[in-house]
């Protein structure tokens, strides 16, 4: 079993940067693939970025490449997804995701967190 527990949401302006991170409990989380994903108001999910299980394949969607960075501690249980230059359409809920299946549209997840919220003001 593996608890997913986002932080580090906020506000902040156009431009500006925000790292969110994505704890772990559990000694298997190194076993696992994290996906982010996000959600704005009225909007459906969206994948933003995927990291493989020892850090070296990730995968981005394209309206985040070139600006967020995906990374993942394994000794800290940690994904973490550093966010610059952010848009105000970045605003939304950021959720991780954890499974097994693949860093490429998945067919399921195992485990969600519970969302932390990211806006961006213009």
């Amino acid at each position: 079993q593996v608890q997913l527990v986002e932080s580090g949401g906020g506000l902040v302006q156009a431009g500006g940067s925000l790292r969110l991170s994505c704890a772990a409990s559990g000694r298997t989380f190194s076993n696992y693939i994290i996906h982010w994903f996000r959600q704005a108001p009225g909007k459906e999910l969206e994948f933003v970025a995927a990291i493989g299980r020892s850090g070296i394949n990730t995968n981005y969607a394209d309206s985040v490449k070139g600006r967020f960075t995906i990374s993942r501690d394994n000794a800290k249980n940690t994904v973490y997804l550093q966010m610059n230059s952010l848009k105000p359409e970045d605003t939304a809920v950021y959720y991780c995701a954890a499974t097994r299946a693949g860093l490429v549209s998945p067919p399921s997840y195992d485990f969600w967190g519970q969302g932390t919220q990211v806006t961006v003001s213009s």
